[in-house]
């Protein structure tokens, strides 16, 4: 099996961006809350309140590529998921959290909702067709995240960062 997560993080870092330091972004801040710990921000999509011990704004991209490789797609065990399917949980865990876009996939498949990608997801995931997995994990996304309360500041980023993730599903099968 080819190795996609090159192609993958090039894409999920187009979507993440250089640093930035909102307020009203809990994740920029070291104890997940606004207000609540060090400001420190996120760059190209890693958090303060995921990495406080980070030194956020002067992290490399090559540092953050390293973190997203372990921390994230050999965790959520990527590389053995079809590749339409890889690449919207690698993105759906890196802006929501690996155990909550675990549960996105297993409810799109059936299977246990316990935020571990584990056999019986797999096998599930390889029974199921992958179109219909990408459309249903994103339709757990979208449900999930219009009921966040930054919903207003944050919410028609996430939905164009889901519509260019749709059209990535496309070139993936």
């Amino acid at each position: 099996m080819t190795d996609s997560f090159p192609t993958f993080i090039n894409r999920l870092l187009s979507h993440e961006g250089g640093f930035t330091d909102d307020r009203r972004d809990p994740g920029n801040w070291t104890g997940g809350a606004v207000g609540v710990g060090q400001l420190k921000g996120t760059k190209f999509g890693i958090a303060a309140n995921t990495y406080p011990q980070i030194d956020i704004r002067n992290l490399t991209r090559d540092q953050a590529v390293a973190i997203y490789r372990r921390d994230f797609w050999d965790r959520a065990q990527c590389s053995k998921l079809p590749n339409a399917v890889a690449f919207q949980l690698l993105d759906g865990a890196v802006n929501s959290g690996i155990a909550q876009a675990s549960r996105w996939l297993q409810r799109a498949v059936g299977a246990a909702d316990d935020g571990f990608i584990g056999p019986a997801t797999l096998k599930a995931v390889r029974e199921a067709d992958a179109n219909d997995l990408v459309l249903r994990f994103n339709a757990a996304r979208i449900d999930f995240m219009t009921r966040l309360k930054n919903w207003p500041v944050h919410g028609a980023g996430w939905m164009r960062r889901i519509a260019s993730n749709l059209r990535f599903a496309s070139e993936d099968n």
